[in-house]
């Protein structure tokens, strides 16, 4: 194959294209693999997340209960605003157990300072029948945001907002929250 002036800058041209491509690909941040300890907050509300909901899911009221602030407010899209935290207790009581079981939506969970106060701590839970290993196909789905308060070293929920249910929307035993 002759080489011409013109093929020549044509491929100068593609090989410099090319060149360019690879140079501005170089220069695009590469996302690191962290080592940086997780935020201790956020492990401190999940952890308190899973034991209040231990409690929840084994009908422990009682245990459940040491969790929450005794002027507890709880507000519910479909029931409307609990006072004090042994109405809520006995709801657990009589509409939960046995009956009810609560999963976090793995991902979902958020939590953020609240200064001089304690944290917030928002997420996505799923509810079926207990007798179901996990939360999947079938289950109901809401969104939550709680209020903790760290008082004297103690942490207490002072409020709970629970919102946006619904029943069996739950399409897979996989799905993703809705958006």
């Amino acid at each position: 194959m002759e080489h011409t002036a013109g093929n020549l800058r044509s491929i100068f041209h593609t090989a410099m294209l090319k060149l360019l491509t690879l140079l501005a690909i170089s220069l695009l941040p590469i996302p690191a693999q962290s080592t940086a300890a997780p935020d201790p907050l956020y492990q401190t509300i999940a952890a308190l997340d899973s034991a209040l909901f231990d409690a929840y899911n084994r009908c422990q009221p009682e245990k459940f209960g040491e969790f929450l602030a005794a002027d507890l407010e709880f507000y519910h899209d479909e029931t409307g605003l609990s006072r004090g935290a042994q109405s809520t207790v006995g709801a657990l009581r009589n509409n939960i157990c046995g009956k009810v079981r609560r999963d976090l939506v793995p991902g979902t969970l958020r939590v953020f300072p609240l200064k001089g106060y304690g944290a917030v701590e928002s997420g996505v839970h799923r509810f079926c029948n207990p007798k179901q290993g996990k939360c999947g196909a079938g289950s109901g789905e809401g969104r939550f945001v709680h209020i903790w308060q760290k008082q004297d070293g103690a942490w207490k929920l002072t409020r709970i907002i629970s919102y946006d249910h619904c029943s069996q929307c739950v399409p897979s035993d996989d799905a993703k929250p809705r958006p």
